[in-house]
């Protein structure tokens, strides 16, 4: 499988489903959220067994803030993994969507802020959704398998 950055330009809200995942420096990457420890254990444990990552994360093209992926980050960090598969795509599109899993008024720019500025929100504060075809989905929707060894992050 090869990994190459395709246009950040989204004409067409499909068009979110053809992005392609490059592999990128994790300590490029910047957190708005904690991580729940408890599930990171459980979820290294899961990463270990396989011996692979099987989904990308989603960051923003601009800042490299992560849109969806904090606890697959840390694990991969914990591993010893200097790259992780990644979708970027540009956090001021109007198809992503920023909402709460907890109620909380937020903006996109604060969401930016925090990760500049090495800030976070509680576990799970932030939901990103993104609009296909229509419809709101969880931008993991646009996540598709990469199946990844964590040797070839390394």
């Amino acid at each position: 499988m090869s990994y190459k950055k395709v246009s950040n330009k989204i004409s067409e809200p499909s068009t979110f489903l053809l992005l392609k995942p490059i592999l990128v420096n994790i300590d490029l990457l910047k957190a708005h959220e904690d991580v729940d420890t408890k599930y990171c254990e459980e979820l290294r444990k899961i990463i270990e067994a396989d011996r692979v990552i099987k989904k990308p994360i989603v960051a923003d093209i601009n800042t490299y803030t992560i849109l969806d992926g904090h606890h697959r980050v840390s694990v991969l960090k914990s591993l010893g993994c200097k790259l992780v598969p990644t979708l970027l795509v540009d956090y001021n599109s109007p198809m992503i969507i920023l909402d709460s899993w907890k109620s909380v008024q937020l903006d996109k720019r604060t969401v930016i802020l925090y990760a500049l500025e090495g800030k976070r929100f509680p576990p799970k504060t932030t939901k990103h959704m993104i609009q296909i075809n229509g419809k709101l989905k969880h931008i993991s929707f646009i996540q598709k398998d990469v199946n990844l060894p964590l040797d070839m992050l390394k």
